[in-house]
């Protein structure tokens, strides 16, 4: 294929994504979506369908499905709700999410058809907040593949390229309006529990898929900036962009300086400013996004 160039000169490759870049991806990929089938189905055969906990999603669908037609299997349910849902991902998407997710969908079926671990825990609670745990780990490390486990997480990728939905936020609003609709087949503090098994799984999966990548934007305003900007470059090596300012009381002339840091090194940024200027001006906000292919983590669909 002939490398292209964009309007600003750069040299890019046109047309879809190789299926797998190298065979080590393609391993990895594959382990993080059969390892995260597996752990996605225990959370359901070992506790939501024992203590008689809803479910939201595509999953809830089939559970729902089930409780009518207890002949048919789980998974097999499970692979034909996903059928519309594969084509949307292969044309909203692309062909290496579709070809993953795929795969992880048999995978999540075979899991259900198959993992039966007993989880004995007394307290209703605890069963939810440890089945919230457990789908929310299983759930995200298929997500941090080139992936899926099809389903509502198809819907969620999509959100997150075309408006830039976080994963969490879109599992946690879907899961619950189908937890309203299907609550009419379960009992109040089954429904409660659910609730809390959602929640804690969204926030789980956010954790799993983007915590570790998660940055954070530095503002900086201190009249010893030259020497902040130059430890920053020397000791956490990450890049600074100095901005001019004034301020708004004093009219007085300001260099503000701007980073975007990785939230494990935010801890040496605070102690390397406080040991220059202890009475330098911080703010440190939370980025939803970072697009770029040096520091950015942007999608990796």
């Amino acid at each position: 294929m002939e490398p292209a160039q964009n309007e600003q000169g750069r040299t890019f490759l046109p047309g879809p994504r190789p299926l797998y870049t190298t065979p080590q991806q393609f391993v990895l990929d594959l382990l993080l979506l059969v390892g995260g089938s597996v752990i996605f189905a225990l959370g359901i055969n070992s506790i939501l369908m024992p203590m008689h906990f809803a479910t939201g999603g595509i999953a809830g669908l089939a559970l729902i499905i089930q409780k009518f037609f207890p002949a048919l299997n789980l998974g097999w349910i499970y692979l034909l709700i996903n059928v519309p849902l594969f084509v949307l991902a292969w044309m909203a998407v692309g062909r290496r999410f579709f070809f993953y997710s795929v795969i992880g969908m048999v995978s999540l079926a075979v899991s259900l058809t198959f993992v039966q671990v007993p989880i004995d825990l007394d307290d209703r609670l605890l069963n939810a907040l440890l089945a919230g745990i457990i789908l929310g780990i299983g759930a995200g490390l298929s997500l941090r593949s080139s992936g899926s486990q099809g389903g509502l997480d198809i819907l969620s990728v999509m959100l997150l390229m075309r408006f830039s939905v976080s994963l969490g936020n879109t599992v946690l609003t879907i899961n619950t309006l189908v937890l309203l609709m299907v609550a009419v087949f379960y009992s109040l503090d089954a429904v409660l529990y659910t609730l809390i098994v959602i929640y804690v799984s969204s926030k789980v999966m956010n954790i799993v898929v983007t915590g570790l990548s998660q940055r954070k934007a530095v503002f900086i305003i201190s009249p010893h900036w030259e020497v902040i900007a130059r430890e920053i470059l020397k000791d956490i090596r990450k890049g600074v962009t100095i901005i001019e300012g004034r301020g708004g009381y004093s009219h007085k002339e300001e260099h503000i300086l701007y980073a975007v840091i990785p939230t494990m090194e935010i801890g040496q940024m605070k102690v390397l400013i406080r040991r220059i200027d202890p009475d330098a001006f911080v703010v440190i906000s939370n980025t939803q996004e970072v697009i770029n292919p040096r520091i950015g983590n942007q999608p990796h669909w």
